[in-house]
């Protein structure tokens, strides 16, 4: 289903990085994915810039910040940051940082002594460049994203998008949905509410204990009745697969008869697909958030899943411009 086109005449940006999604979401709402001149320069030094008017126009700029063969999280970074100055100056209305991974968020807190808070750091960045409002898809922790920004930052949930595919899979057993730490429980009970409204019956809702310290995970304690179920396992993102999977061997213990695993992001590193292949998962389900490198594509074959972001951009833009309520698609619940 197309997103409505917004109303005024935007200027819909994506860096090189993110052009394949950036166009994606330009197909969707209906116009055209403005230009850009990119150069680079020897030592990792580069030049952005449009190539069209942006003066009195709204301007949205689509990139996601994560490091694969395009260039590092830092490099996206930077280039959301300078292409979002170099808008201001050319007179943009307003500028809109539609962002579908959020690098740097997984350090969120201080957990030791002299620790980064990553996520407030790279909040101030993005305030100080001119900025006026983000939009960003499933942060890592929605308490520390609400305390990190001072401008408008809308944190944009996928649970209807995941409720309607799983709603879609005509499972046999009754439904449990099953956070793989507690950090994850309010994202987990979205999906099981959003579930639960689709499928008109009860849905169960699951937790498994875990704590990180240095790099260790431990802790395997499982809260939540699965028993004869079919367990939908969601997290925000897999970077090893190893959190998914100490739970779905966990979910298995207490009675699970199917684990599903299902996250927003998928910044996978390396025998990352080796770990997700193991028979413990019947499936895997992603959105394209973070463009997967073949290899793990082709390894996981007929187990995954990706589930296309970009009508759920689009619509979140065209909410923007007076296309329907945004309320929807925000972890305001």
């Amino acid at each position: 289903m197309r997103a409505d086109p917004p109303s005024t005449a935007i200027a819909l940006f994506a860096p090189a990085a993110t052009r394949k999604l950036g166009a994606a979401v330009a197909r969707a709402l209906g116009c055209e994915l403005a230009s850009l001149e990119e150069r680079r320069f020897g030592g990792g030094e580069f030049k952005i810039r449009p190539l069209e008017s942006v003066r009195s126009r709204p301007a949205y700029i689509v990139q996601s910040i994560h490091g694969d063969a395009a260039g590092s999280a830092s490099d996206k970074l930077c280039e959301l940051l300078f292409l979002a100055g170099t808008l201001r100056d050319a007179g943009a209305e307003r500028v809109c940082a539609v962002i579908p991974y959020l690098g740097f968020a997984r350090k969120d807190r201080r957990t030791k002594s002299r620790d980064p808070v990553t996520s407030r750091y790279v909040a101030q960045l993005i305030e100080a460049i001119g900025i006026d409002h983000a939009m960003i898809v499933d942060v890592h922790n929605p308490a520390a994203f609400d305390n990190a920004f001072r401008i408008r930052a809308d944190h944009l949930t996928t649970a209807r998008l995941f409720a309607e595919y799983f709603a879609g899979r005509g499972f046999a057993q009754p439904l449990a949905v099953v956070s793989p730490d507690l950090g994850g429980a309010k994202r987990a009970q979205l999906l099981r509410e959003a579930l639960q409204e689709r499928l008109g019956t009860p849905v169960e809702f699951g937790c498994v204990v875990k704590r990180r310290s240095e790099g260790v995970v431990s802790g395997h304690y499982f809260a939540g009745d699965v028993v004869g179920r079919t367990v939908v396992l969601l997290d925000d993102l897999i970077g090893t697969g190893g959190t998914l999977l100490r739970a779905a061997r966990a979910c298995r213990a207490a009675g699970a008869v199917a684990v599903h695993a299902a996250a927003t992001h998928a910044p996978l590193e390396a025998h990352a697909a080796d770990v997700l292949g193991d028979p413990v998962f019947d499936s895997l389900a992603i959105t394209d958030t973070v463009a997967l490198e073949p290899e793990c594509i082709r390894e996981l074959g007929g187990r995954m899943t990706v589930l296309p972001i970009a009508n759920f951009l689009a619509n979140a833009i065209g909410c923007m411009h007076g296309r329907g309520s945004l309320a929807a698609l925000l972890d305001v619940h």
